[in-house]
């Protein structure tokens, strides 16, 4: 019957033993005590039946057995470093890759990507983009950047970015906007108002909380994906309802106006990392996408 390999430690505390020749500088390397050195090389000669150090004056040496047994360990204990080592440079230098809707890459991360890269030079980022069809559980999806209610699933680590805010935009291009800038919410009662198939909820949602009968709403234009959604309030179309973050750049820009102000819905944005991905990199990113997002007061 093949025999178990010793203890870990008891394999470590000889190894670096044998190497420094000296139960000082091992526990030293190993940051132990002097007597916890001795007890694991004890338990390992035990466990072999062998003496590996015998006493030389004042000091040590490696028996036979002992110079086999250092010889056989350097070479494993090289290896294994060697290969976590490696490990740990393809993670680091591997792409990480995130996923988010293709609305949220176009209008708010991509204006953001190079400082972004400027901030975090490490984080070698590739994004993908799609609309309800992303799973950060799949192989090669590293994090995903979603809009969502809790509960959230057990086996995600969830960043929570930001709260949700929604509200009405519309541009200057649109006939109604000289008459919607001054009215009050109830106006938008009497428009048809845009709105998207991916996000049937946010209208009635924000109408809600404005204290308006949902079922008075009335629905014009609709868009499978908010992108087109916004493009089409951009071009003067109608009214379209959105998260504050994807049109903060249109608001400042003239290109779009919010009358009433944005409203929080249940939802937050939120980075969700599979607990079997985490690492430092998620960390990384969820801190920079907080901290920005607080710079332009989503």
């Amino acid at each position: 019957m093949a025999h178990d390999l010793p203890p870990l430690n008891a394999l470590r505390a000889f190894e670096a033993t044998a190497r420094f020749n000296s139960v000082s500088q091992a526990a030293e390397a190993l940051h132990v005590t002097h007597g916890a050195v001795s007890r694991q090389i004890k338990v390992l000669e035990a466990d072999l039946g062998v003496a590996l150090f015998s006493k030389e004056g004042r000091g040590i040496k490696l028996t036979d057995a002992g110079v086999r047994l250092r010889d056989a360990c350097a070479e494993a204990f090289d290896r294994l470093r060697s290969v976590c080592g490696e490990l740990s440079r393809d993670v680091s230098e591997a792409p990480f890759v995130l996923g988010c809707s293709g609305s949220l890459l176009a209008r708010w991360f991509i204006p953001r990507l190079g400082r972004l890269k400027a901030d975090l030079p490490q984080l070698p980022l590739h994004l993908s983009a799609g609309e309800g069809d992303l799973d950060p559980r799949r192989p090669g999806l590293d994090a995903l950047l979603v809009y969502a209610e809790p509960p959230w699933p057990a086996d995600m680590q969830v960043h929570v970015l930001a709260q949700e805010r929604i509200g009405p935009v519309l541009s200057p291009r649109y006939p109604g906007f000289e008459r919607l800038q001054a009215a009050l919410a109830t106006a938008l009662l009497d428009e048809a108002l845009l709105h998207t198939t991916s996000r049937p909820q946010a209208w009635p949602t924000w109408a809600s909380e404005q204290g308006l009968a949902t079922d008075a709403l009335q629905y014009g234009q609709a868009f499978e994906h908010l992108y087109y959604l916004l493009e089409a309030a951009v071009a003067g179309l109608g009214v379209a309802i959105a998260p504050q973050p994807l049109v903060a750049d249109d608001l400042r820009a003239g290109r779009l106006s919010a009358p009433w102000g944005f409203t929080p819905s249940p939802a937050v944005l939120a980075l969700w990392v599979p607990r079997r991905a985490a690492d430092g990199r998620a960390e990384q990113l969820a801190q920079w996408l907080k901290a920005e997002l607080a710079r332009q007061g989503a």
